[in-house]
């Protein structure tokens, strides 16, 4: 019988006016939203619907504009479908996947991602970190890249994105050399990002110190459905771990990929994208050309992702 999993995006896949349609459309995302607004004491919503490009680059907007776009798609999907079998969630979408898993209040996780993207942005004063993709390379020399560049400063594999797909992070000066590096071996492409804090490397440190604290007073539940987690790349269940991977996930690398085949190995054969953009889904034929991917952002995208799933459950019925 194959399997489901719902994957949770992370930031640099929002837009203006995400989300809009579904709070148009469906009550119960009309109430995520209305969620949202209440516990963080302003209108994400406005900011989703209205915000320019710039705003929505804020880190500390991005993420809770995001979680609250994901959550409203997943509870629209989880009033017309059946539960995933696995969730995962990219660096930030990791709190989506929790709040749809059953572990984390939405009105906890928005506080908690506003909270992070704060204390992310303020750990390293602006300019002297960044991060950069690079195209084309093999993790494994990608890492080598990052040792030889780094040169005494912090540089490291920051998500490991897909077979040819790895951004580093670290110092905004190592990250140049890594992206001269990366060129001269070969890379297709190696393009310094425009992001506003050296994410998942060990200049993060200051602000895991400060989520820590907040977790640490935040209430976790036994998941409803294992999450494969970005740090480990294995499925946990538990309250405790999920906590505890999401310390760990501020200065540890998101090992993406590694997810994904887990997920596979499992026997996931469809993987739904859930909240704004495809980005994960263009990562997801990166990585595995032979699974099935959809996504779910609008009203459209979510009647072709439930036709697709009806269509698999008639195809297992008759296997």
């Amino acid at each position: 019988m194959s399997k489901t999993a719902f994957l949770f995006p992370g930031q640099a896949s929002q837009y203006p006016g995400m989300g809009l349609d579904l709070y148009q459309k469906f009550p119960a995302a009309k109430a995520v939203f209305q969620e949202a607004d209440a516990a963080l004491g302003f209108s994400i919503s406005k900011l989703c619907f209205e915000g320019s490009e710039d705003d929505l680059k804020l880190t500390e907007n991005t993420q809770p504009a995001i979680l609250t776009v994901s959550v409203a798609a997943y509870r629209v999907l989880a009033e017309k479908a059946a539960a995933p079998d696995y969730v995962a969630g990219h660096s930030l979408g990791e709190y989506s996947a929790l709040v749809a898993a059953g572990a984390l209040d939405f009105p906890d996780a928005v506080r908690l991602v506003r909270n992070r993207g704060r204390y992310m942005q303020e750990a390293v004063p602006a300019g002297e970190g960044g991060m950069a993709a690079i195209l084309g390379l093999a993790p494994a020399l990608v890492t080598e890249i990052c040792r030889r560049a780094a040169d005494g400063e912090v540089l490291a594999p920051a998500n490991l994105n897909a077979p040819e797909q790895t951004v580093v992070s670290g110092t905004a000066a190592a990250v140049k050399r890594a992206v001269e590096l990366a060129s001269q071996s070969g890379a297709k492409r190696a393009v310094l990002l425009p992001v506003s804090a050296p994410f998942h490397c060990e200049m993060m440190k200051p602000a895991e110190v400060r989520l820590e604290a907040d977790l640490h007073r935040t209430t976790f539940r036994d998941l409803k459905f294992p999450l494969v987690t970005n740090v480990d790349a294995e499925p946990v269940t538990t309250a405790d771990d999920a906590h505890e991977a999401l310390i760990r996930q501020v200065c540890q690398p998101v090992r993406w990929e590694e997810s994904i085949r887990e997920m596979i190995s499992l026997g996931v054969s469809h993987f739904v994208e859930v909240g704004p953009g495809k980005v994960l889904s263009g990562l997801l034929r990166q990585i595995d050309r032979s699974v099935r991917g959809t996504n779910v952002e609008d009203e459209a995208s979510l009647a072709a992702t439930l036709e697709k799933l009806a269509r698999e459950r008639v195809e297992d019925r008759e296997s």
